[in-house]
């Protein structure tokens, strides 16, 4: 399962050709769109259920903290015990869980404080199967370049799912009342979940227990490139998080609040053509260079694009300022992936996927409330730099670390090779001869020639 499929040009398609990989990646969706759909069934649901919207924030709340905040431990039970052990109990727990808080939800006079701590305990067991996936992807393709179409079908695939994962639950609401929406939910991670467990690629990895050790990374150590990877993705989520909301607030300043959902769907519509544009792009110059250096490149860009964004004259101009940052949202995150899973061992890719999706979101979250906090004490336009200065910050550092190892690599094989070159000089010395320099074999193999102690070289005609 570690040979990729013979390509000469690989595609999007030739990721999908790949023998199991239909069945895998769609089962994988699946189970995801519960990602979608379930955070807007739960606010809805125990708004509902309480008629407080402080209470369904708060059970919101404790359900995205507690997803986030553990995400790498159930990465760690995944690379430990390999997915197709893992994943199944996560899977069947976390469906019981939303089962549960649907039937709570429906009956009248479940206290809020009931709803919110079975809304943490929901955010305990959400099954990892993002980093799973994309641990898979690392597993199944040795080609880089196909793999780098693997990460970015999965990240436009992803950001879909968050799109339109609103939109089924509002199709769900049409006829049912909100906690069938957690059902639904349930139902898409039941589903998909399993299947995608029991799929023969996820079965035949195998744990850490079972995988041999492999460097410092699988000492637990932190490594450098997944220190970079986990940097971008919280700035690139610091700057979402608060684009999002000052999206909002430009639209309402200029007084067409409905604006702004066209705008964030600009951002999304944006990151996916970036996403599918990376992957089948053959890059040249300095995008074609280490992975980190590609992330601060991009990060760079995103920080540009968006901070000039907010000194748009018109609501449109802003429309289009998004949707031109968003064509490095994707790229953005899908090379973060792609550096984390290049850092660690095969046994803590899972683990390093996790680590990097829990630094986006925990920064898009502190950002939103940082930016509630900005709006109305500063001007819009700076209150658009400031979100943007995260990625820039970062990208600068990635650059200055970039030329800084250049740099550094330079000076260090200038030093090796006047080492080397005296050190067999001065071993040559010490042995009363430069036995090592072809100049001096060739005057000793002269001198033999002219004494009749050696044969003539033979004639070689042509080549």
């Amino acid at each position: 399962m570690s040979a990729s499929p013979p390509a000469a040009a690989p595609s999007y398609a030739a990721v999908l050709r790949f023998p199991h990989a239909r069945r895998t990646f769609g089962a994988a969706l699946l189970g995801r769109l519960s990602n979608g759909t379930a955070p807007l069934s739960l606010l809805l649901s125990v708004k509902e259920s309480t008629g407080s919207y402080a209470t369904a924030g708060t059970a919101m709340a404790a359900f995205g903290l507690v997803s986030v905040v553990l995400s790498p431990v159930r990465a760690s039970l995944v690379d430990r015990y390999g997915p197709g052990r893992a994943l199944p109990p996560l899977v069947l727990l976390y469906a019981a869980l939303l089962g549960v808080l649907a039937a709570a939800c429906a009956r009248p006079g479940v206290p809020g404080v009931v709803l919110v701590a079975l809304s943490g305990a929901l955010g305990t067991a959400t099954p990892p199967l993002g980093p799973v996936v994309r641990a898979l992807w690392s597993r199944l393709f040795t080609d880089r370049d196909l793999l780098r179409r693997a990460y970015s079908l999965d990240t436009v695939a992803e950001e879909l799912l968050f799109v339109s994962g609103p939109l089924v639950v509002g199709l769900v609401l049409l006829v049912a009342a909100p906690p069938a929406g957690l059902v639904l939910s349930a139902a898409l991670i039941l589903t998909g979940g399993l299947f995608f467990a029991s799929s023969p690629p996820v079965r035949s990895v195998p744990g850490a227990q079972a995988a041999p050790a492999a460097g410092s990374a699988a000492r637990g150590r932190f490594p450098r490139g997944l220190g970079s990877a986990v940097a971008g993705a919280a700035a690139l989520g610091l700057c979402l998080g608060a684009v999002e909301l000052l999206v909002v607030a430009f639209s309402d300043a200029a007084g067409r609040p409905g604006l702004a959902a066209w705008t964030l769907s600009a951002l999304s519509a944006g990151s996916a053509v970036g996403g599918l544009l990376l992957g089948a792009v053959p890059w040249r110059g300095s995008l074609a260079g280490p992975l980190a250096g590609r992330l601060a490149l991009l990060g760079l860009a995103l920080g540009a694009v968006l901070g000039a964004t907010g000194f748009a004259p018109h609501p449109y101009v802003l429309v289009a300022g998004v949707a031109l940052g968003g064509l490095f949202v994707a790229p953005v995150l899908t090379t973060a992936y792609l550096l984390a899973d290049e850092s660690v061992a095969a046994e803590r890719r899972t683990r390093a996927g996790a680590w990097v999706n829990t630094a986006f979101n925990a920064g898009s979250t502190a950002a939103t409330a940082g930016a509630g906090l900005l709006v109305g004490r500063l001007p819009l336009p700076l209150c658009f730099v400031l979100a943007a200065l995260a990625p820039v910050l970062a990208g600068l550092a990635g650059v200055l670390a970039a030329l800084r190892r250049r740099g550094g690599s330079v000076a260090g094989a200038s030093e090796e090779g006047e080492g080397a070159l005296g050190g067999a000089a001065e071993a040559g010395v010490r042995k009363g001869g430069f036995e090592d320099v072809p100049g001096q074999r060739v005057a000793e193999r002269a001198e033999a020639l002219d004494a009749g102690e050696a044969d003539p070289p033979v004639g070689v005609s042509g080549r």
